[in-house]
């Protein structure tokens, strides 16, 4: 089994002239939780949505578990274990949180979009679903709506969600987002439960966040890597102090 479950070499995207991302060669290790940060335009997101397939890398390519993925579709990407949250919390908010996840786990039975079919066939993914619910602390929200759950409860169903498609590999485009203080550890707490047996990588502003969770931490600076390390090293390299002056730490 590879040591790098992810790796990119020489990635880069351009825009009508401006290089985004610039020559990126990241590896992630395979059980590890990885964070990507940097300053705002250091190209973090691009690199998610090149990883993820959102987008087409320009040159260079994508090794996922030994398989080269540079030209899947995003569809594809998801089916073979590497999937993707968003910044937006991304849930059927007239659905209750319980439906939310069982629509996640109808992949399993190849039925994902066969929505004309009775709801009582799909009573069998119940159990796997409440289970999934209780993971994430919302058991006694099953019948809420997702639409009228609070902004933190709503992170936590995507999560829910997110590991209903049972990944090898998630990626959390910034899961702190609007999270209150009281929150952020609670969903910390979270990532790290979800962590156990796959692979995280993240892309978070919240550097005490980043302390706490992440194995190692990827810096960028105007496209490009430039720093690499347990956040013990990168927060005393220069170069990275340099680059987030003015930047709020908290």
């Amino acid at each position: 089994m590879e040591e790098f479950i992810l790796e990119t070499r020489g990635l880069t995207r351009e825009f009508a002239g401006f290089t985004a991302v610039r020559g990126v060669n990241l590896r992630v290790r395979r059980g590890s939780i990885h964070a990507l940060i940097g300053p705002n335009g250091a190209g973090k997101t691009t690199c998610f949505n090149l990883i993820t397939k959102f987008l087409q890398p320009t040159a260079g390519t994508i090794t996922f578990a030994g398989r080269d993925i540079t030209r899947l579709a995003p569809a594809a990407v998801a089916r073979i274990g590497l999937v993707r949250s968003f910044q937006i919390s991304a849930v059927f908010p007239h659905l209750s949180a319980l439906e939310n996840v069982r629509v996640a786990l109808q992949r399993r039975l190849g039925t994902s979009f066969h929505f004309w079919r009775p709801v009582s066939g799909l009573s069998q993914l119940d159990g796997q679903a409440r289970d999934l619910l209780e993971s994430v602390g919302l058991a006694d929200q099953a019948g809420t709506a997702a639409g009228e759950l609070p902004y933190g409860r709503k992170r936590a169903l995507e999560l829910a969600t997110t590991l209903a498609l049972d990944p090898e590999m998630m990626l959390l485009d910034e899961p702190m987002a609007g999270l209150a203080h009281e929150d952020i550890g609670r969903i910390s707490d979270l990532i790290r439960t979800a962590a156990k047996g796959r692979t995280v990588l993240m892309v978070e502003h919240n550097l005490s966040v980043v302390a706490n969770l992440s194995d190692t931490i990827t810096v960028l600076q105007r496209g490009e890597i430039l720093a690499e390390g347990p956040y013990a090293e990168v927060s005393q390299d220069p170069r990275v102090v340099e680059a987030y002056v003015g930047v709020d730490h908290d």
